[in-house]
């Protein structure tokens, strides 16, 4: 299985369900992941990234190894807002690699 695998079943979620909080709301490392997503997509509401990122955690919660879901996570949550923004992130914050070039 690959990184990109399953991202056509991370989708925007409904308005109903946008309000409900990431499940590891107290972890300081997820409160730093929405902060950044939210500053590298100004045109999206903090409450939809949060809700994104709760569903792509939601996707991973049977992983046996735990260790990389924040990595997987942010990785989906940054392709699912760029495919919604139909946009690039603003600063140095947009996933690539040094020396790696945009496709």
């Amino acid at each position: 299985m690959t990184v990109d695998e399953g991202i056509s079943r991370v989708s925007v979620p409904s308005p109903e369900t946008r309000d409900r909080r990431v499940a590891q709301d107290d972890d300081p490392a997820v409160r730093d992941m929405v902060a950044r997503l939210s500053a590298a997509w100004p045109a999206v509401a903090e409450t939809t990234v949060e809700a994104v990122v709760a569903s792509a955690f939601e996707s991973f919660r049977e992983a046996r190894v735990r260790a990389y879901v924040p990595i997987l996570v942010e990785r989906r949550v940054r392709k699912v807002l760029g495919a919604l923004c139909r946009d690039t992130p603003s600063g140095p914050e947009d996933g690539r690699y040094e020396g790696e070039e945009r496709k």
